[in-house]
Parts: structure tokens; C-alpha cells; sequence
């Protein structure tokens, strides 16, 4: 398999590629990207699948890439522990105004009335302590559940609110986290309100005019998830107000630029090396599994599928559009050439779906274009088993 780089990749994920995988400048079967804009790129037809280092897919056309059988990947939970030690330094950053003390030693004069000059006015930068507040999580996924359970042991009262909730995250989660029922419920109890959503329809100015009204007088809030989240209009205005004590964003803009009391931090989320090298140790180990398995994790465009090994002489697995009878037009060319199938799986994800097949030869030349040929099938692959080659 050839295997594009774009971005630069932390080496220590590289090289799990193994002999296999070759890396190429050129047409590849699958790229592996960090922050590149792909939103305008011209894909090749031979490329099958898209590994972002990292959380965000925003700059990746992922229906279009859909649309082509491109399989598109992330990395989520990979940068978590990084952007979790991020979110309690801006709880911190948000409580005991470090950064306009620090700054102002700075402008002190370099003599020995330093000394004085600090016991005298330290008080014009006192804050207060999180120990006792009450912060509201908004999200619970691999960040939000690590942040709230830092926060508990913190001393501070954390309240949760996620409908959506996974399982796994679910298990991870402390029994003392309290679990709200609304986002009005978090907004109304919190002094502090951290987010953790994904950015999407439902989601998009989240943190609103109407919101906040809702919320205490002096909250402070800390994004640490997207820019679009909040509605920098409403948030500079209850800035302004003071029903907003402090806002903390990740997310630097002209807007942010102007607000008082905005701590601005440059996207800094998952810049560690650790979380570097983490994601990028996911994305690869992703892609092998793809491409050696057709198990198919932490997709954002395709449905999630565990294959499990390749232990029939041949799998065949489709990329499709998720319409009636996909499943029984497959089959009935599998038989048509009196192929048996061993095993089935099919998921389907909003528009899209995938089909695992598990068959009992190898699958000739002609039997692959037929299934090519079927409406809205957009890409067909075959992993032949361990004695057949791949």
C-alpha cells in the first residue's frame, strides 16, 4: 500500500507502517494529514482512505470523500489527556488573573524597591479558588470525562450533561460527577462552564444571548473545543456587562481580540508531544487495520465496523449508499456465480454504508466488476486470506 504523508508526522507512528506500506509524494492508496485544507483538493481515484492526525475533520470534504469511497478517520481520545491539563490550566488562568499579575511585575522597575512595590499592590490581583465551585461540563467524551474527573479531585462539584453519552465514556466517568438533564440545568448551577461538544448543526452558537441569560452572573466559561460553539457577539456583550466574569478560548479571532477579560490562547488543545506522537500512532494502526482487516474505526463519513481477521479465502467489502435492497443485489451476484457466503456484515451511518463479506474462494476479475456495477455502490475491495496474498 502507498502511503502519502502530508503534514509533518510524528516519526514514532511512521514507522508502525511496516514493510507493507511504502511512502510515496505521489498517487497513493491513503493519505495521512494533520491541518492541510483538502476542502479544493482533486482526489485520485486510486485513493481509498483519509487518516487525520487529530480530532477536527473541518478542512476535509467528507461527503464528497463519501461519495468517492473515500473512508475518512480521526483520531478521538488520542490528544484528550493534552487538551485536559489545557482546560485546568484555564481554570486556574480564569481564577487567579496569573496572566495580568505576571505581566505587570514585568513593568516594574528594576531596582530594589521591586520587593515593596509588590506587597503593596498584589491585592488589586486578587482572585478566588476553585476548590468548592461548581463547574458545568458540557460534553462528555473522551476530553469532557477526563476534565470532570480531574475537576472532582480538584474539590471542585462538577455537573455533566450529555444525551449522547457512549458507553465506554460512561464507564470512565466518576459516580460523583452529578448528571444534569438540560443545558439549562449546567448553565443555571455553574460558576465555571467548560465545553466539550463536537461542532455541528445542533451546536453551532450553543453558548447564545438567550443562554446566557440563563446562566449565574460571573461565570466564567473556557472553550477548548471550537470556535463556533459560542456566539462571540453575545459573549462580548455579557463581557462587557460583567454577567460573564471571564472567557477562556483556544480559538483566537478578531472578535476575541476585543473582549476584556478574554484569555486567548493559541490553539495550544493538543500541542504536546505526546499528543502528537499518540495521534499519529492511532492514525496509522487505524489504517492497517483498513486496509489488512476492512475494520473500519473512528470514521466520521462511514459507519464503524469490527471484521475481525481474514480467515476465509477471500472478504469482500463495499462501500455504498444506504438504499433499499444493496444487501440482496450483492448477494444475488455472489450466487449467480456460485459463490457461498460464510459471513455477513452490514452498518449503515446517515446516507452511507458498508457491507463485509466473508466468502468461500477467491473472487475472479468479472465477479468484482459485476459488484462495481451495482447503483450507488462507490468502491469494492477484496482482502484475499493468508494464502491467498492481499
Amino acid at each position: 500500500m502507498r502511503i502519502k504523508v502530508i503534514n509533518s508526522i510524528a516519526e514514532e507512528g511512521l514507522k508502525r507502517l511496516g514493510p507493507s506500506y511504502a511512502i510515496v509524494n505521489e498517487s497513493a492508496d491513503a493519505w495521512i494529514v494533520r491541518s492541510a485544507n483538502l476542502l479544493t483538493v482533486e482526489f485520485d481515484p486510486q485513493l481509498k482512505a483519509i487518516a487525520r492526525s487529530g480530532v477536527g475533520v473541518n478542512t476535509i470534504p467528507l461527503e464528497r470523500c463519501a461519495e468517492r469511497g473515500i473512508v475518512v478517520f480521526n483520531t478521538p481520545g488520542a490528544n484528550a489527556n493534552a487538551v485536559k491539563e489545557l482546560v485546568v490550566a484555564g481554570l486556574y488562568l480564569a481564577s487567579r488573573d496569573i496572566i495580568g499579575a505576571t505581566a505587570w511585575v514585568k513593568t516594574l522597575p528594576t531596582d530594589e524597591t521591586i520587593v515593596k512595590t509588590v506587597e503593596q499592590e498584589k491585592a488589586r490581583f486578587q482572585g478566588q479558588e476553585i476548590k468548592g465551585k461548581t463547574l458545568g461540563v458540557v460534553g462528555l467524551g473522551a476530553v469532557g470525562v477526563l476534565v470532570a474527573n480531574v475537576a472532582l479531585q480538584l474539590g471542585m462539584h462538577v455537573l455533566g450533561y450529555d444525551p449522547y453519552i457512549s458507553i465506554t465514556n460512561a464507564w470512565g466517568l466518576s459516580s460523583k460527577v452529578k448528571r444534569a438533564n438540560s443545558y439549562e440545568e449546567v448553565y443555571r448551577q455553574s460558576d465555571y462552564l467548560s465545553l466539550h461538544v463536537p461542532l455541528v448543526d445542533a451546536t453551532h452558537h450553543l453558548i447564545n444571548k438567550d443562554r446566557i441569560k440563563q446562566m449565574k452572573k460571573g461565570i466564567r466559561i473556557l472553550n477548548f473545543a471550537r470556535a463556533e460553539l459560542v456566539d462571540d457577539h453575545a459573549i462580548l456583550e455579557a463581557l462587557k456587562s460583567h454577567k460573564i466574569n471571564t472567557y477562556v478560548t483556544d480559538f483566537p479571532n478578531v472578535m476575541t481580540h476585543q473582549m476584556p477579560n478574554c484569555i486567548e490562547i493559541p490553539h495550544l488543545g493538543a500541542s504536546t508531544v505526546e499528543s502528537e506522537v499518540n495521534c499519529a500512532i492511532l492514525a496509522v494502526d487505524t489504517l492497517k487495520e483498513y486496509f489488512e482487516t476492512g475494520s473500519i474505526k473512528n470514521s466520521v463519513n462511514y459507519p464503524d465496523m469490527e471484521c475481525g481477521p481474514v480467515l476465509y479465502p477471500a472478504r469482500v467489502l463495499l462501500l455504498h449508499a444506504n438504499v433499499v435492497n444493496m444487501v440482496g443485489q450483492i448477494t444475488s451476484i455472489l450466487g449467480h456465480y456460485g459463490i457461498n457466503i460464510e459471513a455477513m456484515q452490514n452498518q449503515s451511518r446517515k446516507a452511507w454504508a458498508y457491507t463485509c463479506l466473508d466468502v468461500d474462494r477467491k473472487l475472479e476479475e468479472n465477479v468484482i466488476k459485476a459488484l462495481s456495477e451495482i447503483e450507488h455502490v462507490v468502491r469494492v475491495r477484496v482482502i484475499h486470506g493468508p494464502d491467498q496474498g492481499v
